[in-house]
């Protein structure tokens, strides 16, 4: 099983020097990838809650944001070999023609070392502030899966959809990765698990038990069949937000690697007991330990 780290893209220690250390030390401790996650308002009075935690408060950390993809491809900029992901962009925010642009760059920039989450997202307050409405997000990002994949594959692209429609047209360069940078979906309900059996590389999931993993890519394996995929083709990446006592880590980690896991990555910006750059670092040695113990 693979395993990745979050950049600290948010809360008082995102900055050039924790992102552009915490990449490098992760490359020299042989972690496989580095991680950002979208959002870029924290509503006053939110429309929403919050999914990750009990109360439905935002955490505190997220009134600092950088952007996603700025902040991987400044971490590219530090490294050589280690995978870049997003955890995941959501499609409500973008145009999925610029999108492909920014994602075809940093894989280039990179030498083809980008992987590719996406999401419909939760925030009412964001969907609001885009002017796209949340009840179109399903349809949306059907049509905005298979923009990216004619504009990645194809040359002339040509595209006339519900939502997006693109005269015929060169759109260079292509990635570097073929046929496409890996695309992973964060999915729950039944439609959008359909959207990973047919449409992704693999699913993405966060807060959901290894046991709920283990059944749910199971299901997520009997629909791409009956769509006839391969199913074996699908992966799991997994997020990991908690961060507890070594003897939990560990257990969480094997618990991953059981269910069926690709690959773990955690987040432990969220945790009060980061608090600093130091602080990271050890975190990261700890986890990379707990991971090869």
């Amino acid at each position: 099983m693979r395993l990745g780290f979050a950049l600290p893209q948010s809360g008082p220690l995102a900055g050039p020097e924790t992102i552009a250390r915490v990449a490098q030390h992760a490359e020299e401790l042989g972690y496989d990838s580095l991680w950002v996650f979208d959002g870029f308002l924290y509503p006053v009075q939110p429309q929403s809650p919050y999914p990750g935690t009990p109360d439905g408060n935002m955490p505190a950390n997220m009134r600092i944001m950088l952007g996603p993809l700025e902040a991987l491809t400044f971490a590219a900029a530090f490294t050589s070999r280690i995978a870049l992901g997003a955890s995941v962009l959501v499609m409500g925010y973008r145009n999925p023609v610029m999108l492909a642009q920014s994602l075809t760059t940093l894989d280039v920039l990179s030498g083809g070392r980008l992987r590719v989450g996406l999401g419909q997202g939760w925030s009412k307050d964001e969907h609001d502030a885009v002017g796209v409405p949340m009840s179109s997000r399903a349809a949306r990002a059907d049509e905005f899966l298979k923009v990216l994949k004619a504009i990645w594959t194809t040359d002339p692209v040509e595209f006339h959809g519900k939502f997006f429609h693109i005269r015929r047209s060169h759109i260079l360069p292509k990635p570097v990765q073929k046929p496409h940078p890996p695309i992973y979906l964060a999915a729950y309900t039944p439609g959008a698990m359909q959207r990973v059996a047919t449409m992704a590389d693999g699913w993405n999931p966060a807060g959901v038990p290894p046991q709920g993993m283990a059944q749910m890519m199971q299901g997520v394996g009997e629909m791409a069949k009956q769509a006839g995929h391969d199913p074996a083709k699908l992966q799991m990446v997994v997020r990991g937000n908690s961060y507890g006592s070594p003897d939990q880590m560990k257990a969480e980690i094997q618990a991953t690697r059981e269910a069926g896991a690709e690959e773990l990555f955690f987040d432990p910006f969220f945790s009060p007991a980061i608090t600093s750059l130091d602080a990271v670092l050890r975190t990261m040695e700890q986890i990379k330990r707990l991971a090869e113990g």
